[in-house]
């Protein structure tokens, strides 16, 4: 078989204590999942899991112990930060139950969906896709992945972002609306999940804006810490 231009390379994730990659093949996003957040987005209560996705290519890999430069994206002026826990699964499956979801998790990696927020509040409002907003280049900082034996207890972990070296957003992943397991099995009911398959499973409160020249830091108690530059 031949293409008629060459294929770019699959977008990777390195994994921590491995020469291996893992290859991304989507990245599902969880919308409002932390009650603080819903309601600093003006929503309240447990709503049932909303998802949106961004195009493999948008991770921006953040190695330990350096820091990613990541551009500041045209066509906005509000560009915000999330900070997630990132799930990375091993192996995929349709209508995946909640008490089976630890079987298809292969690890767990820190990242950022960076959001056009003037953009998605104008989508918003016209009734429009998000895609503009959430799946634009360089949109998804991540850190290696840690194999989940080697993860700790991510499902009471803390998790934090500061920027510039001010607190911007501290919780627990206790607080997710949806935990983990939850989630798989939703999204496992929508689409047949694969290996290689990544899943931001929502950020906490304390979203805001960021500028060119800042330093995004953040992390999950267990895992390597992402810190970001915006140039």
């Amino acid at each position: 078989m031949s293409y008629v231009f060459t294929p770019a390379p699959a977008a990777t994730v390195p994994v921590v204590g491995s020469d291996a990659l893992f290859p991304v093949h989507r990245i599902y996003c969880v919308g409002r999942n932390y009650a603080e957040h819903a309601k600093e987005m003006g929503h309240s209560g447990r709503e049932a899991p909303f998802f949106f996705m961004k195009p493999a290519d948008t991770v921006l890999v953040v190695t330990e112990g350096t820091t990613g430069e990541m551009p500041y994206p045209t066509l906005t002026k509000d560009l915000h930060h999330e900070i997630e826990l990132v799930v990375a699964l091993g192996k995929g499956g349709k209508n995946i139950k909640a008490a089976d979801a630890a079987a298809h998790i292969f690890g767990y990696a820190v990242g950022l969906d960076m959001t056009r927020r003037d953009l998605q509040a104008e989508a918003k409002k016209l009734g429009r896709p998000w895609d503009i907003a959430k799946g634009f280049d360089f949109s998804a900082p991540i850190t290696p992945i840690v194999p989940a034996d080697k993860a700790g207890d991510v499902n009471n972990a803390a998790i934090w972002l500061n920027v510039n070296g001010a607190k911007r957003q501290a919780s627990e992943v206790t607080q997710l609306i949806w935990n983990i397991a939850e989630t798989i099995e939703a999204l496992s009911q929508a689409w047949e999940l694969q290996a290689g398959d990544l899943i931001f499973s929502g950020t906490p409160e304390g979203v805001a804006a960021v500028s060119k020249g800042d330093v995004l830091e953040g992390g999950v108690a267990g895992l390597p810490a992402l810190k970001v530059k915006l140039v």
